[in-house]
């Protein structure tokens, strides 16, 4: 059987450009498809930022100085390129100084359309310059959605692409990427508007994501449970008709994780290892956690860890009237890192001054801290009001940090409630997306924990679980062999 040639196409790929799970989400698959052998390639913007991070980028010789056209505006770029880290998969990025010259993956200017329009035609000049013909064409998210269609239209007379098939992920559907209808003549699209929504077009609009979704030969999302989700008026945001039209080829897929990065047995940042054979390691990081962020407390004092963009979706919301009531109810510690809403930041730091030496709140995100958090917390708090996949409770589970959780999207498919009674499950889950349903499970992981055998089980279990790349990846592979005829 012959290796796929596989095109990833994304606007953001870790440890290069990453601002939440599609980075690592990318890049995770990515490494796995090229460990199995598959000729993968990725391409994405070349951000002022990479430059900076020190990578050895590689000029490529063929990709020097292209000139591309959307619409009547002609743009230039060149190709970079150097391995994905831990792999052999090259790397390809796009630098256009005239488009990508701003800090930031995502800004608010003008020229937003025009970015990620370009990584679409960009990432297809690019196969035609190596003459390398996918089989797949991956793309994600809404920066990314157009390339199916750009394929089918401007470049539909390269026979190149005569038998690519196209994939598009859906990691969040809460961001559509749309923009005025003057943008379809800027884009290049003007002379194929019979292709477009014709409810965008009554609209006077461009939605990128609406075009990638009716355009795709194949749908993909990052859970089972989030496939089911979006098909109805509650999880959809406005797609949902749509997708119910293109429900025979939409698949959810739970999203993997990378044990190289995320596994207390070897994790660089941490100064104590451990396993679910020898959790000495983790009481140890647990006292470390304390010290770092000016806390004391025994080890029979449970530790809460929440690592979150502070937005509407993770649920923060919920928080307001559980996290004050519970602290005044048990006594726990609660270490917080994150970012987001004023609103959400101002709760935390009023938290913290409300409760002294048992609440500590760091805004902003740090990686080594995060990892810190994961394997010194006792609980992980995860109360999203819809979470596509997750990965937080997934790093959890394998830290041995039972996640509270609730049950939406890929929380509900990796995390199996907990029954006192019959021994079984790995998190606490609750169902209702109320200030009640998180007291409630919270206060069930604060009273279990008083009850260390049983704790102790709870832990081992999730922590044998295996949501690897190397295993979630061979769904994706599968996939991709049918849609490709089997090659």
């Amino acid at each position: 059987m012959r290796p796929l040639a596989i095109c990833e196409v994304t606007a953001e790929a870790a440890p290069f450009a990453k601002t939440g799970g599609l980075g690592d989400a990318v890049a995770g698959l990515t490494r796995m498809l090229g460990a199995a052998e598959q000729d993968v390639r990725l391409f994405l913007p070349l951000y002022p930022a990479i430059w900076r991070q020190g990578h050895d980028l590689v000029p490529v010789d063929f990709l020097r100085d292209v000139t591309i056209w959307l619409g009547t505006r002609e743009l230039r770029f060149s190709a970079y390129t150097t391995p994905l880290p831990a792999s052999d998969v090259a790397v390809y990025f796009l630098h256009c100084p005239a488009l990508f010259h701003q800090d930031g993956i995502y800004t608010a200017g003008w020229d937003e359309h025009y970015r990620f329009a370009f990584l679409s035609v960009a990432a297809l000049t690019c196969c035609q310059r190596m003459g390398w013909a996918p089989d797949i064409l991956h793309v994600h998210d809404w920066h990314a959605a157009l390339t199916p269609l750009y394929a089918r239209t401007l470049f539909a007379w390269d026979r190149l692409f005569a038998a690519t098939r196209s994939v598009l992920t859906l990691h969040n559907l809460g961001h559509h990427g749309v923009f005025g209808g003057h943008t379809i003549g800027e884009l290049g699209l003007e002379p194929y508007r019979g292709l477009l929504p014709p409810e965008d077009l009554a609209a006077d609009q461009l939605s990128f994501l609406k075009n990638g979704i009716r355009q795709a030969d194949l749908l993909t999302t990052v859970s089972e449970t989030y496939a089911r989700e979006i098909l109805t008026p509650e999880g959809g945001f406005g797609l949902d008709g749509l997708l119910r039209e293109r429900a025979a080829s939409l698949v959810g897929i739970v999203n993997g994780i990378d044990y190289g990065d995320w596994d207390p047995r070897h994790d660089p940042h941490l100064p104590h290892h451990y396993g679910a054979t020898d959790l000495a390691g983790k009481a140890r990081m647990k006292r470390a956690l304390l010290e770092r962020v000016g806390m004391e407390a025994g080890d029979e004092v449970p530790v809460v860890g929440m690592v979150s963009r502070l937005v509407e979706q993770k649920g923060i919301d919920l928080c307001f009237e559980s996290l004050p009531a519970q602290l005044g109810r048990h006594d726990f510690r609660l270490v917080v890192l994150g970012s987001g809403e004023p609103r959400y930041e101002a709760f935390f730091h009023a938290l913290q001054a409300t409760f002294p030496g048992r609440v500590w709140f760091y805004r902003g995100y740090h990686e080594p801290l995060a990892h810190w958090i994961e394997a010194g917390a006792d609980i992980f708090l995860m109360p999203s009001r819809y979470e596509p996949c997750g990965l937080n409770q997934l790093y959890s589970l394998r830290y041995g940090t039972p996640p509270v959780v609730r049950r939406t999207g890929g929380l509900a498919d990796t995390v199996e409630p907990y029954s006192w009674e019959a021994g079984t499950g790995t998190g606490f889950v609750f169902a209702d997306y109320t200030a009640a349903g998180l007291a409630w499970a919270l206060d069930y992981a604060l009273t279990t924990f008083a009850h260390p055998e049983a704790w102790r089980g709870l832990q081992r279990r999730g922590m044998a679980l295996d949501f690897s790349w190397e295993r979630q990846g061979r769904a994706y592979l599968e996939l991709f062999r049918n849609l490709a005829g089997g090659a």
